[in-house]
Formats: structure tokens, sequence, C-alpha cells
């Protein structure tokens, strides 16, 4: 099988690195400032969307600078203790590369240390990494990155990665970048590609450089030359794009069965659609008129969506598409306004940026609800927002909460509102680790579980030769 082209190609140096020239300058300059000792920010993030070369670029750092590379993906376990034992340990002292030769920091020996998806830090098998990766950004002695897609949900969570780290931004390169890009891999595989195909390949991407390779890769296999009409076979892999052009198709061209068309197409569901066209409506509608016959089909789709949640009937679906697209197309009569960027529907950006904190949530509620007796539903409505309250003006009690269900630093700082490295959550978390008490309800059932059995003692009691009943065996 031959070799996958995203990695055949990956670039080995941060010349290789397109459409972020600014980008690889400071990550250059920041790497060279490791020649004259540790650094004031030990450690870089780098920030963009996916697919636009930021793992390429550390992985390109590491070849330019003569730097070995620990590299901790999604896919490993990222626990404290793991982050700890790998990427912290190795950071902070001298160690040896990967081909068995030591490596003294001292004198210019230095290993890459990687943390890839570095915001995708949520969930238990990740519980209690980010007190680590903050600890780790304040004593590493080995330079680190961060790779991330979202700077915002990670920063909120801790101090330190926003104020102790050094942020590059990456860019999405433009469609001419790619498309060279894209030629000049062609022709070595001995492909042949003509400029529009090229450019549709490019187009598609929108801006996900390793997307395009992948596109350019299925097109060109089994065959020797690329055509526009191969390349018009492409679906588009951003669902954004999709989106956007279905909003077109609604809120700008006068084609009812186009929107139409357009909304079957689309691969989601009626109620991921109507988001976005719920989101756009009053800035794409500036008539008073289109936006009322506009929010009134809206309406209808809707009560078509709610009765395929009520009846499980998902044929109501076609009437809804059809009510929200065509419907809404030919409801406006008014010329097109000028061009608004449409808006990605603030309903699903804060159920994303929340996931984590609702998985937080529902874990500390599981913890309460077996100490409290009663549902995870109760503890959420009723019990929580009252003890946060508490907690905030007692630590004493805090401290006790913690000990008692066993917190982690991420579930205090969350019960507290405060930063999972700030001094109030330490000083209560860490106490509770050293002293490793067991909450009381466990110790109670471990008295419960080594106490003598009555039942056992009375027949212990019972004279020999006596005839036992069924029940006593």
């Amino acid at each position: 099988m031959s070799e996958d082209w995203t990695e055949k190609y990956r670039p080995d140096t941060l010349a290789g690195i397109i459409g972020n020239p600014k980008a690889v300058a400071d990550l250059t300059s920041w790497a060279r400032s490791w020649n004259n000792g540790i650094p004031e920010k030990r450690a870089v993030v780098l920030r963009g969307d996916p697919g636009i070369g930021k793992t390429s670029a550390a992985v390109a750092l590491a070849n330019d600078m003569k730097w070995d590379l620990v590299e901790m993906n999604a896919s490993d376990q990222r626990t404290g203790d793991a982050i700890r034992n790998v990427a912290l340990k190795g950071a902070k002292f001298n160690t040896f590369s990967d081909n068995g030769s030591y490596m003294n920091a001292g004198e210019g020996g230095r290993k890459l240390i990687v943390l890839d998806e570095a915001d995708n830090l949520f969930g238990r098998e990740d519980r209690g990494a980010l007190p680590v990766i903050s600890e780790l950004i304040k004593n590493t002695r080995q330079p680190v990155i961060l790779i991330v897609n979202d700077f915002y949900e990670l920063s909120k969570k801790s101090a330190v990665i926003k104020s102790n780290t050094l942020q590059i931004t990456f860019m999405r390169p433009r469609v001419t970048e790619i498309m060279k890009t894209l030629a000049k891999i062609a022709k070595n595989e001995n492909v042949s590609v003509n400029e529009e195909a090229l450019k549709k390949i490019a187009e598609n991407s929108n801006g996900d450089m390793r997307a395009a390779l992948r596109n350019l890769e299925s097109l060109s296999f089994g065959r020797s030359s690329v055509t526009e009409n191969d390349a018009t076979e492409l679906s588009e892999r951003i669902l954004k794009k999709d989106i956007h052009t279905l909003l077109n198709a609604i809120f700008r061209e006068k084609d009812a069965m186009n929107a139409r068309s357009i909304m079957q197409n689309i691969d989601e569901t009626p109620d991921h659609k109507m988001l976005w066209i719920d989101e756009n409506i009053p800035y794409a509608l500036r008539d008073k008129g289109d936006l009322t016959r506009g929010y009134e089909k809206l309406a209808r789709a809707d009560i078509f969506l709610g009765r395929v949640r009520r009846r499980q009937y998902y044929r109501f679906w076609a009437y809804a598409g059809d009510i929200m697209s065509a419907g809404v197309n030919v409801s406006i009569r008014s010329a097109p306004g000028p061009y608004e960027r449409y808006r990605f529907p603030m309903y699903l950006s804060k159920m994303a940026r929340s996931k984590g904190v609702r998985a937080m949530k529902k874990g500390i509620c599981l913890k309460l609800s077996a100490i409290l007796h009663t549902s995870t539903s109760r503890i959420s409505d009723d019990v929580l927002p009252m003890l946060k309250v508490m907690l905030k003006n007692d630590p004493e009690l805090a401290k006790a909460i913690a000990d008692t269900i066993g917190a982690e630093a991420e579930e205090m700082a969350f019960l507290l509102d405060a930063k999972v490295d700030s001094d109030i959550v330490k000083s209560i978390v860490t106490p509770a680790k050293v002293n490793a008490k067991k909450p009381d309800i466990i110790e109670r059932q471990e008295e419960e579980r080594d106490a003598p059995d009555e039942k056992s003692e009375v027949i212990k009691k019972e004279p020999p030769g006596t005839q036992k009943s069924l029940f006593q065996f």
C-alpha cells in the first residue's frame, strides 16, 4: 500500500509551511531564544483551525533545531499522571535522545515537548491534566508547544496558559497558495491536473491544506490526469461552506426550487439547518414585511419538527425542509440588501464551549447524589446552586466537601467559579490529596463490612449436633 500523501508530503522544515510567514518567523525566533538559556516564555501555543499546518510546523521546528521530539496527542492517555510521567519529567531533567545518547540541557541538548489538541481535555479520561500542564508551562527546562483549535476554551480555565505562554496564530492559506502546493505534488506523482481542477480542489478545501491534499489523492487514484469535471464530483468538505450556499440560495436568490434542492442535498438534520437560518434571518432580511413573513414560515417548519420529535414520524422532515427553504425564499419580496457575513448559530457555540463544563457538572452531581441519597436532577436543580454560594463564603466547608467527595482540582474550580490553578483551589484540593482521607460514607461501609455478622455468631453458639434449618445455610 502506498504511503498516505498527507504524511508523505508533510513539510520537513519550516520553509515548507505555506501561508503563514509571520507565524513561522515568530516560532523560529522563540526557538532560537533557547540557545541563550531558558527564555521568559517557556511554552508556545499554536492556535488556529484544523488542517492548516500547526502540527506540521511543530515537527518541522524540531527538525530545523535538531531537537528530539516528544509528542502527546488526543489518542494518548493524557491524565495528570500520564502527562507528569511523560512530559513534565522530561521537561525538568536532562534526558536521553531517541538513539540513546545523553542530552545535557546546559550544553544545548534539547527535546521539544508537543501536546497536540491541548484544548480537548474533557471527561474522565483527561482528569487532572490541566493543573499538570500549568505546572509544565511554569517549570519546564525544555521547549514546550501546545497545539489548540480553540484557545479561548483552554485559556479561560487556567490563567497560567494565557499569561505565561507565547501565542502564535496560524491562518488559513489562500486558494492560490494551496494551488501551487498541489501542482508541485501532482507533478511529483506524475499526475496531470489542469488549473481549473486545482482551483476547484483548493476552493472546496476552504483553507484546509490537509483536506485539499486528500481530495487530490483520491481523484488521482488509478488515473494519470485529473480534469475540472472530475473535481466537480467532490462534495464540500466543510459544512460551513455548504450552509453558506444554502443561506445564499434562500436569502439572496429568486429561485425557490434551487433553495429546496440545496436543502435536500446538505447532509445535516433539519434542526441543524434551522438553527443557521434562524440565527441569520434578522440580519439578511431588513424589510419588516419580509422579516415577518420569513419568521412565520420558520415557525410553521418548527411545528413539523416538533411533530417529528413527538411522533417519531420522520417523513415530516420533508415538509419542514421545504417550508424553511422554498417557503422562506418566496416570502422575500424586496431586493437583497448589502451582503452580510453569515453568523454561526449562537446556540451551537454555547453548547460547544460548555461541553466540558456540562461533563464536569454531571460528574459532581453523581458524587453528591451518592452522598446525599437523591437524584442527580435534584442535585443539579436544587442543591448545586445553593452549595456553590455556600462554598464561596465558607472555605472550611469547601475543604470538607472536597475531602468527602474526593473532588479533583477541576471540580473544585467549577464549584468555586475559580481558575483551576488559583490559590483558593490549590489550598483546598492539595491538603485533601496529601491527607488522602477516605470519605465518611466509605469508612462506614468498610466498618459495616468488617463487623461480625450477628446471625453467624448465633449459629456458632448452638450446641453440637443440633439440626440446622435451611435458612441458616
